[in-house]
């Protein structure tokens, strides 16, 4: 008995230096360049920038193995990277596979985008799920060779008051839609649902996604 306590209690002991030691890998999709700031394509970059700020995480540096812009520090005892890859949007993946090099390490990975499914105002964390028609996710699931990572979706879309979606058509949605900016009236809906992105960050990486996706995609919705 007493041998089976021990074995127990060094396994607790290496599961919580092991979750210390492991580092969280936050992507936050966008394309690149002064142009891009405050465009509706560009609120992964947007809420995963936030969240390195508001955790005083190092500033960010240009990396030119991953060719991406990268800050890591700390919440709490969890360590973490955010990582704003300098690609466009179809290329992310080039910047995620030099962090993520297999199906394991990808479960320590989430990736920050827009969702045009999805109203403005809202967001959703999921796991394991295709891309859904997104550039930058499928570009990312080619690279490291799995969809087996979470994903926090930003809503772009403008709602009508009973939540139908007032999507625009292909062509506006590729030329103008989503690398135009947000309405001055959408900067609030915007913000607060940013805000509770970087909340639910810091809870997935202090904590566990696990725990953030279940939490927050309630909370994701009032």
């Amino acid at each position: 008995m007493a041998i089976d306590t021990m074995v127990i209690h060094m396994f607790s002991i290496f599961l919580y230096v092991w979750i210390i030691l492991m580092t969280m890998i936050i992507i936050g999709l966008g394309n690149p360049g002064e142009q891009y700031k405050g465009t509706r394509h560009n609120v992964g970059r947007e809420a995963a920038a936030k969240f390195a700020k508001k955790f005083e995480f190092d500033e960010f540096k240009f990396d030119k193995k991953s060719n991406a812009l990268v800050a890591s520090g700390k919440v709490g005892k969890s360590k973490a990277s955010v990582i704003l890859p300098e690609t466009f949007m179809n290329k992310s993946g080039e910047a995620a596979k030099k962090f993520v090099k297999n199906a394991k390490q990808a479960q320590s990975m989430i990736v920050i985008h827009d969702d045009l499914d999805i109203p403005l105002g809202k967001a959703k964390m999921s796991w394991d799920k295709s891309a859904g028609g997104h550039k930058g996710v499928q570009s990312i699931i080619r690279s490291v060779g799995t969809q087996t990572f979470f994903r926090i979706r930003i809503g772009i879309t403008p709602a009508t008051a009973s939540g139908k979606l007032k999507k625009p058509d292909h062509d506006t949605i590729t030329d103008n839609f989503i690398v135009a900016g947000f309405k001055d009236k959408e900067s609030d809906a915007l913000k607060k649902v940013i805000k509770k992105v970087v909340d639910c960050l810091e809870m997935a990486t202090s904590d566990s996604p696990q725990r953030a996706m279940s939490e927050y995609n309630a909370l994701f919705n009032k």
